[in-house]
C-alpha cells in the first residue's frame, strides 16, 4: 500500500511539473476584419536529403500541407551550378527550389537564380554581385548566428533582404534550463516547445533598422528546417555523424511563417511562383509566430496626400501622413508602430492610427502578446516597412571617383618579365595575339588533379614601386566564356608570402576593370587587412577553384594594364 502510495504522489508531482514546465497552446483568435486579404502563406529556408536535411520534397510538400501552408522554398546547401526544379504543386502545396551558397562572411539564400555558370562562393560581396547580374534576390542567413561561420558580416553588401528570425539561431543562445524545458514539453505542444526557444533578436532588428535608413531591405523569419539534431553535438544539424529526426518538419512548419500580401494563387505553379517571388522581392511580406497564435492577417498602410502605400512601397510626400494597422489580433495585443527604429505609437487592440507629420520616415510594425516566450520577448507580428518621402534608394556602396592619371604597366607586345605558377597537375601558357589596335596577352590554363592539391594557374606580372603612388589597378580583359579571375597582390614576407586578392567578374564582352587597393582582402594568414603597397613585388591573375570547377580549361585576354589614381 504504501509503494503504491508513492508511485502515486510521484505520478502527482510529474504531472504538476509537466503543467508548470507546459508551454501554453496556441491561442484562438477573431475572424479577420473586414476588407484584409489573408495573403498566401508559406515558410521559406527548409533543407532535404540533398544537403544536411533528412526528407525528400514529398516529405516537404506533405507536412507543408498538413501545417496549413501554400508554398514553399527549399533552399538545400550549393553553389548554384545545380539546375533548380522547375516550381510546382506537389501534395497541394507551390514548391519553389531555391538554393543557400557559402560565402566567407556567412550564409546567403538565393531566391530565383537560374542554374550558374561557374561556382557561387568566395567573399560575399562577390557572390552577391553573381546573384543580381544572374536575376537573383539575396538574403542573408542567419545572421545573428552565435555560431561564427553561420554569421553574416557583409552588412555593407548589396543583399536585398535579411532573415530577422532564424531557428537555428534563436536556440544557440538559450540556457541549459530553457532548452531542457523544451525538450520535456516537446512530445505534448511541440510548436510551442519549439517557440520557447525564440527572443527578440536585438542586435540583427537594430541592424536591420539601420540599413532602411538608407536602402529598402526585406526582412523574413526563416524556418531552417532539416528535421535532424546530431547525436555527438546535441541540437547541431551540421553534425556529419548520426543524427535523430527531430524536430520535425511539420512542427517546425507550425513554429512560424511568412505571409505574401496581394497574392493569389492560380494553380500554374510557374506563375504562382513568380508572384510569390515578386511579393518578398518587393517587401510585401509579413510574419507570423503561429505557435502563439495564427494563422493571423495583418495589414499596414500609409497614406499621403492622394497616395497610399503598404509594406515595402515608396510613398511620395504629398502632405501629413496617416498610418493604420489593421490586425487580427485578440484585444490584448499591443500594436507598436516604429519610426526609424524607434517606437513611435503604441495601442492595444487590432486597430491602431496614427497621424505624423510630411517629413521622410521608414515606418514598421511589431504586434506582441502577453507572455510571450523570449528574453526580450519575440514579436507576435513583424511587418516590412513603408518608406515614406522616399523617391529611390541609395547604393549599397558608392561609386567611386574616376582615376585623374595612370602610369601604364601593360599596352601590347610579350609580357616581358612575366612568368607563370601552377599547380603540378594543372597547366598554362601565355601568348601575344593581335588586335586591331596592335596586340594583347592571351593567357590559357586548365584546371586538374584532386581538391586537395588546390589546383590553380596563375600568371604573374612583376609590381613596381610606383604601385604606392595609386589607389587602384586598371584593365581591359574578357574570357570566352563567363567565369571569375583573382586578382592578387603579393608580398615576399614569410616563406612563400603573404597574398591579398580581389575577384573579378568575366565574359566574352571586352571591358575596363577597375580594382582598388583598399578593396582587397587577405589570402589566408597575413600580417595586415590591407597590403602595403611599397612591398609589393608581384601582380596575379588567377584561376583556381573558389570560382572554377576542376576538369575546366579556357582563355583570357588581358591589355592596357595601369596602376591609376
Amino acid at each position: 500500500m504504501f509503494r503504491l502510495l508513492r508511485r502515486l504522489v510521484i505520478l502527482v508531482l510529474a504531472a504538476i511539473a509537466l503543467f508548470v514546465l507546459l508551454p501554453p497552446g496556441a491561442r484562438t483568435l477573431p475572424d479577420a476584419p473586414a476588407g484584409i486579404s489573408p495573403g498566401v502563406r508559406g515558410v521559406m529556408h527548409i533543407h532535404t536529403g540533398r544537403s544536411d536535411g533528412t526528407g525528400s520534397i514529398a516529405d516537404v510538400t506533405a507536412a507543408a500541407a498538413r501545417a496549413g501552408l501554400k508554398f514553399i522554398i527549399v533552399t538545400d546547401h550549393g553553389d548554384a551550378t545545380r539546375e533548380p526544379d522547375l516550381p510546382d504543386n506537389r501534395n497541394g502545396v507551390l514548391y519553389i527550389d531555391a538554393v543557400e551558397i557559402s560565402t566567407n562572411s556567412g550564409h546567403v539564400i538565393a531566391l530565383g537564380l537560374p542554374k550558374a555558370p561557374y561556382p557561387l562562393r568566395g567573399d560575399a560581396r562577390d557572390v552577391l554581385e553573381d546573384i543580381t547580374r544572374l536575376g537573383g534576390f539575396a538574403i542573408a542567413a542567419h545572421p545573428g548566428s552565435e555560431k561564427p561561420e553561420l554569421r553574416w558580416t557583409e552588412w555593407d553588401g548589396a543583399f536585398g533582404g535579411l532573415e530577422w528570425l532564424n531557428a537555428d539561431s534563436e536556440w544557440r543562445d538559450e540556457r541549459w534550463w530553457t532548452l531542457a524545458r523544451g525538450l520535456i514539453a516537446y512530445p505534448f505542444r511541440p510548436p510551442q516547445s519549439l517557440a520557447l526557444l525564440l527572443d527578440r533578436p536585438e542586435p540583427i532588428m537594430q541592424q536591420w533598422d539601420t540599413l532602411t535608413q538608407r536602402r529598402r531591405v526585406v526582412a523574413v523569419a526563416g524556418v531552417d528546417a532539416h528535421a535532424r539534431v546530431g547525436v555527438r553535438t546535441v541540437g547541431e544539424p551540421y553534425d556529419t555523424g548520426g543524427s535523430l529526426h527531430f524536430p520535425s518538419y511539420l512542427n517546425s512548419f507550425r513554429e512560424f511563417s511568412i505571409t505574401v500580401g496581394d497574392v493569389q494563387l492560380t494553380g500554374n505553379a510557374a506563375m504562382d511562383a513568380q508572384r510569390v517571388l515578386a511579393g518578398i522581392r518587393a517587401g510585401h511580406v509579413y510574419s507570423t509566430i503561429d505557435a502563439l497564435a495564427g494563422p493571423a492577417a495583418l495589414r499596414f498602410t500609409a497614406s499621403s496626400g492622394s497616395r497610399t502605400g503598404s509594406m515595402g512601397d515608396l510613398l511620395a510626400l504629398g502632405g501629413p501622413v496617416t498610418l493604420r494597422i489593421d490586425a487580427q489580433a485578440p484585444p490584448d495585443a499591443h500594436i507598436t508602430l516604429f519610426r526609424n527604429g524607434m517606437p513611435s505609437a503604441t495601442g492595444d487592440g487590432p486597430v491602431l492610427q496614427h497621424d505624423a507629420a510630411a517629413e521622410a520616415a521608414v515606418y514598421r510594425v511589431e504586434v506582441a502578446l502577453p507572455r510571450s516566450p523570449g528574453n526580450p520577448p519575440v514579436p507576435w507580428l513583424v511587418s516590412n516597412p513603408v518608406y515614406v518621402g522616399r523617391s529611390s534608394d541609395e547604393p549599397a556602396a558608392p561609386e567611386r571617383a574616376r582615376p585623374r592619371d595612370s602610369e601604364l604597366l601593360y599596352d601590347g607586345g610579350p609580357g616581358r618579365n612575366w612568368t607563370i605558377e601552377k599547380s603540378p597537375a594543372s597547366d598554362g601558357a601565355m601568348d601575344t595575339v593581335a588586335t586591331l589596335g596592335g596586340s594583347e596577352l592571351l593567357l590559357r590554363f586548365a584546371l586538374s588533379g584532386v581538391p586537395s592539391d588546390n589546383p590553380y594557374t596563375a600568371f604573374v606580372m612583376p609590381a613596381t614601386g610606383r604601385m604606392a603612388m595609386h589607389d587602384r589597378l586598371v584593365f581591359t580583359a574578357r574570357a570566352d566564356r563567363p567565369m571569375r579571375m583573382s586578382v592578387q597582390l603579393r608580398a615576399p614576407t614569410g616563406g612563400e608570402g603573404e597574398r591579398w586578392r580581389r575577384s573579378v567578374y568575366l565574359d566574352q564582352t571586352p571591358r575596363t576593370i577597375q580594382v582598388f587597393f583598399d578593396e582587397f582582402r587577405p589570402l589566408g594568414s597575413t600580417g595586415a587587412t590591407t597590403p602595403a603597397l611599397s612591398n609589393v613585388q608581384s601582380v596575379l591573375f588567377v584561376v583556381d577553384t573558389v570560382n572554377t570547377k576542376i576538369g575546366s580549361n579556357g582563355r583570357i585576354w588581358v591589355d592596357d594594364i595601369k596602376y591609376a589614381r
